[in-house]
């Protein structure tokens, strides 16, 4: 993590935790001032570092009950092929994820909806057309650990 000193993980961590904090927040929380904390985070930002600001919202309050990990093994392995997949897919509200991977899958997406009945829409919209070798859907029964914050010290 080059371009950052131990300040600036400081902040990374903080503001990781809770992105809702104010500036002064912040800034009492790793001994800066306002105004210095305020050009770390622009700098931050410049850098890519930080990535913008969202709000986690809770799926089961919204009735989204159900995630699936959808495993897909395809025979075309194009970067071409990949980029149009990938278009294909991220019009797809429902999946939260994708990743190209490696070992015996070729990508891995996260979807996020309502029941059964759901998935069966998403898996439809996923496979039409696409000439998918494999697609196989691992349900999560349980979510026991998510969404933590990254180890901006390097563990």
């Amino acid at each position: 993590m080059n371009k950052t000193d131990e300040i600036d993980r400081r902040v990374l961590d903080v503001i990781q935790r809770d992105a809702a904090l104010s500036q002064r927040d912040i800034a009492e929380r790793v001994g800066l001032s306002q105004n210095a904390l305020w050009r770390r985070l622009k700098r931050l930002e410049e850098l890519g570092f930080i990535q913008g600001a969202r709000t986690r919202l809770d799926a089961a309050q919204l009735g989204l009950d159900l995630t699936v990990f959808v495993m897909i093994r395809t025979r075309n392995h194009s970067v071409d092929w990949a980029e149009e997949f990938r278009k294909h897919v991220a019009r797809i509200p429902e999946v939260s994820e994708m990743h190209r991977i490696g070992g015996e899958w070729d990508y891995m997406l996260k979807v996020v909806t309502r029941g059964m009945s759901g998935y069966d829409t998403v898996y439809r919209k996923i496979t039409t057309g696409f000439d998918l070798d494999v697609v196989t859907g691992l349900f999560s029964m349980e979510t026991m650990l998510d969404d933590r914050p990254l180890d901006v010290f390097g563990g």
